[in-house]
């Protein structure tokens, strides 16, 4: 590597690194990319020179730490047992012991889902492709299964899911719940949500 390609790598993870305390500290929209630049110790320049704007930063700071998760769910999918509200169950419990490593940062994600000014290039939550597939080839396996009636719109049922995963959140922002008590709360949610794409039975 050259060295000014070193020198633009290393900038970037300041950028990055910087970024990723200040969302989690202060929140994403408190948070200006002056700031970042400030803590970063680079110039405010450099910061726009690496990243088309602060949704941008978000979204590389999620991603980057999405990869750990992603290995977590790719390493568990296969040996999920259980129908498949209780596959659902395993997999969302597995995503709230993670991200409440990070809550605030996590929080910060998902308000940045609702800025109607961030650009195309940025994937705020609800935007992962790879997050939504995970949920979708469960409930694909359940429909296989019988257990999902096959005329569901199964995009539509990962939407919700995202929806209840995400809500469920604010009893961390509000009440300073833990892993162990949303997932209670979310476990409780999909049982609902299952008897509604249950196959229905001819009357």
């Amino acid at each position: 590597m050259s060295v000014r390609k070193s020198q633009k790598e290393a900038t970037r993870q300041r950028v990055l690194d910087a970024a990723r305390d200040l969302f989690e500290t202060q929140g994403y929209e408190e948070t200006t990319v002056r700031e970042i630049a400030r803590r970063a110790e680079v110039a405010v320049g450099s910061v726009f020179t690496t990243f088309a704007s602060k949704g941008d930063i978000l979204s590389q700071v999620m991603a980057d730490r999405l990869e750990e998760l992603y290995a977590e769910l790719d390493r568990v999918a296969p040996h999920l047992r259980g129908n498949v509200a209780d596959r659902l169950r395993s997999l969302f419990a597995i995503h709230f012991a993670f991200e409440t490593r990070r809550t605030k940062l996590f929080l910060a994600h998902i308000a940045a889902a609702y800025d109607w000014t961030l650009g195309p290039s940025t994937r705020p939550y609800g935007k992962n492709p790879r997050l939504r597939q995970v949920i979708k080839d469960c409930l694909a396996e359940g429909v296989a299964r019988g257990e999902i009636g096959a005329d569901q719109d199964l995009d539509l049922i990962v939407d919700a899911l995202m929806g209840i995963y995400a809500w469920t959140y604010r009893l961390a922002a509000w009440e300073g719940a833990d892993a162990e008590e949303m997932s209670a709360v979310f476990d409780r949610q999909v049982g609902l949500l299952a008897q509604g794409f249950a196959p229905r039975v001819a009357g």
